[in-house]
């Protein structure tokens, strides 16, 4: 009842702020950080990921999804918190990692100027979903509004900051074409 209330809550936050529903760590059952480090705002600089593992197409999967991936990073990697500041699952709703507010672990040299959003899955030969492409650019959008990420920010793919093919070379080859993309 609870967790139906919050979202619903979420939704109505949604419309009335133009931002997609946002699930609070809290809301997903996301670990506490052990650490936390204050980034100022706005941002200029967004970055897109993806996950490299399973797709997830409902809430409740995504959810697992995001619970596994915070304990790889928390636990594998020995992070203090999942690394990006958002998830974003193929249900088209956005899972918080360390939010708007709180340096990631995202993106060497990165990490302390940029909001790094993560789509749950692996785009190398297919793109993520339009749920999932609608809620990353709602999400961005929101972080304008808001004023947590600069009206004239670049976007980059992984791949653009540090060696790797993160975000996958479909899903890249589609943010390529997105406003503000710059490599």
């Amino acid at each position: 009842m609870a967790l139906h209330l919050a979202t619903l809550l979420a939704a109505v936050c949604a419309v009335t702020h133009g931002c997609p529903t946002i699930l609070s760590k809290s809301q997903w059952g996301g670990r506490s950080p052990t650490c936390r480090t204050g980034m100022a705002k706005p941002v200029p600089y967004v970055i897109i990921h993806h996950t490299e593992g399973s797709h997830c197409t409902t809430r409740s999967a995504c959810i697992s999804q995001a619970k596994s991936i915070q304990n790889y990073h928390m636990n594998s990697n020995g992070w203090c918190d999942i690394g990006y500041s958002f998830l974003v699952g193929e249900d088209g709703t956005v899972y918080e990692g360390r939010g708007w507010t709180t340096v990631g672990a995202h993106a060497p040299n990165y990490n302390t100027n940029s909001i790094g959003i993560s789509v749950m899955g692996s785009f190398t030969s297919k793109n993520p979903n339009s749920a999932a492409q609608n809620a990353v650019k709602s999400l961005i959008s929101c972080g304008v509004s808001k004023g947590y990420i600069k009206s004239e920010y670049i976007l980059k793919g992984h791949r653009n900051v540090t060696a790797t093919d993160c975000p996958g070379n479909s899903f890249y080859n589609l943010i390529k074409t997105w406003a503000k993309f710059k490599a």
